[in-house]
């Protein structure tokens, strides 16, 4: 049985929730990513940020990023898998859900994201397409 941690990218690196959007988009932009982990003091995930949150969230709405903080932006139900469920479970998940990247749990510690070109890489086409097409609409 392949799970979730068999085919997730492993240790992502996450912003923290106090650090600014400013920030946040520097290191965006230094790992080349469009979305990243928002992890509390607590070393706990309180959501995921990405690149069109700071400028739909922020931007768009007059916001500025030098002052507003990646837990500001942290909204809604966290969506998460645990390390060791069967990676069926992802990809139900996240076409339920209509989420690119799922955060992957043990215990309370992130170690890990599924993301869809984890899926590309690791799954039969059939089942890559149909879970792009799902999650995208």
């Amino acid at each position: 049985m392949t799970v979730a941690r068999d085919i997730m990218t492993p240790a992502p690196r996450c912003v923290g929730e106090n650090q600014t959007l400013i920030e946040a988009a520097r290191l965006l932009a230094t790992l080349d990513v469009g979305a990243l982990p928002i992890c509390g003091d607590d070393k706990r995930l309180k959501g995921i940020l990405t690149d069109r949150d700071i400028v739909v969230k922020c931007l768009a709405e007059g916001g500025d990023p030098a002052l507003t903080t990646a837990g500001q932006l942290a909204q809604g139900t966290l969506i998460t898998i645990k390390a060791d469920d069967d990676v069926q479970k992802a990809l139900k998940t996240m076409k339920a859900y209509h989420v690119r990247r799922l955060p992957v749990i043990e215990g309370h510690d992130l170690v890990g994201i599924v993301t869809q070109a984890d899926l590309a890489r690791s799954l039969a086409p059939e089942d890559t397409g149909e879970t792009v097409g799902e999650i995208s609409t």
